[in-house]
């Protein structure tokens, strides 16, 4: 089963009256003249599909905006009380919860430290009672959906797990499905890239349309958003940099089965095995981030080699797309070195038009840009049309 549209649930309106819905949920329109130009209906369409959403406390009005001449706009808003999304942000070393409200608003959220490998049904039992535990200590709205960030390849056929680097048990587990049969509730899953790069679009410069967010901790991943939309490709794999070949690496084997891949010679777990091979006493890569700080000339060295290696892939990319911004993420963004590495690489290999107006950034949301994320796609599919869905995998309880 899928999660229903809104209308679905609201079987009195149509589809297009709540399709205005959206603009206002996200940002990209906040008055009743911002809708129509963006929806490119007429101003008296645009009154008509909203005053019954007002009138049925869908819709609030909660101020007025600046006048551009006459009167002032009335500011339109989704009432974020309508419902609330539990959403999980699912890390190696580290997983994050958190509740956001139906206008995408984070209520609450929790840091956690989950071993996957005790497994899909244990790790989720567990997400489910912090869920729970979470909710009744910040009285949140009821729980109406859930939606979960990944840290491996999610197929946009199945919605299932593709072979994730570091969970094992968890291959072929359709997440999104367990997750609603805990919670008993429509559920969604992605990958956590993905959904961070989403969560940038969450308070974000609504004119960065085209971004492209790298998840730099212990694996390395991407996302893409394109148009304002995140982009997946066929497969849901687009933009994923994990196994591209390093030009002139050291031939590390991969997990994929490859050697030289970014992910296996750049990614925070392939710094810290360096740095221990060579002799320091270190358990993570927040560790060499630390040594690098204070002066070690080994950590240094990697995190510099790692970033430019890591901006030769995207300077690639770059090139190609020339988005407006791209944002590194991750533990290895905290590394001013790692980050200094990737804009080097970048400005030697790309051209002065890709980069002109390139703005390199770290996130705007660090620690809860993947439950704002998910929870962000979740809201879009409950509140689009069917045919607006068909890019993401979307389980709900039977």
């Amino acid at each position: 089963m899928g999660v229903k549209p809104l209308h679905a649930a609201l079987p009195t309106y149509s589809p297009q009256t709540l399709a205005v819905l959206t603009p206002l949920r996200t940002g990209a329109a906040r008055s009743r003249a911002e809708l129509a130009a963006y929806t490119g209906l007429s101003p008296s369409t645009v009154t008509a599909r909203v005053d019954p959403l007002i009138a049925a406390g869908v819709i609030v009005e909660d101020g007025t905006d600046d006048s551009r001449g006459g009167r002032r706009p009335r500011r339109l808003a989704v009432r974020g009380d309508l419902g609330t999304v539990a959403s999980v942000d699912l890390g190696v070393e580290r997983s994050t919860i958190g509740l956001v409200d139906y206008a995408g608003s984070s209520l609450a959220h929790r840091h956690l430290v989950l071993d996957l490998a005790e497994g899909p049904d244990a790790v989720l039992r567990r997400v489910a009672e912090e869920l729970a535990a979470l909710a009744a200590a910040n009285g949140a709205p009821t729980v109406t959906g859930a939606a979960i960030a990944l840290p491996g390849p999610v197929s946009a056929e199945t919605g299932r797990l593709v072979a994730p680097s570091r969970m094992p048990g968890w291959h072929d587990v359709d997440v999104a499905a367990l997750l609603s049969d805990v919670l008993g509730v429509p559920a969604l899953a992605s990958n956590d890239a993905n959904c961070m790069a989403v969560g940038e679009l969450v308070g974000g410069d609504p004119e960065a349309l085209n971004q492209v967010f790298i998840k730099a901790g212990s694996g390395i991943g991407s996302g893409v958003v394109a148009g304002g939309r995140l982009y997946t490709g066929r497969s849901g794999a687009a933009g994923d940099i994990s196994h591209v070949t390093v030009p002139g690496a050291a031939p590390v084997p991969c997990s994929c089965g490859r050697v030289g891949c970014l992910d296996a010679v750049a990614s925070g777990s392939a710094l810290t095995r360096a740095a221990q091979e060579a002799g320091r006493d270190v358990s993570d890569v927040e560790t060499v981030i630390d040594l690098a700080r204070n002066g070690d000339a080994l950590a240094t060295g990697l995190l510099r080699e790692a970033g430019s290696m890591t901006g030769g892939v995207l300077a690639t990319i770059v090139n190609f797309f020339t988005p407006d911004r791209l944002v590194v993420g991750g533990s290895l963004s905290a590394s001013d070195v790692f980050i200094a590495a990737i804009k080097s690489k970048l400005w030697a290999d790309c051209l002065p038009m890709a980069t002109e107006k390139l703005e390199v950034a770290v996130p705007h949301h660090p620690r809860t840009g993947g439950i704002l994320g998910a929870a962000r796609l979740f809201l879009d599919a409950a509140f689009g049309p069917e045919s607006a869905r068909s890019v993401l995998r979307v389980s709900a309880r039977a």
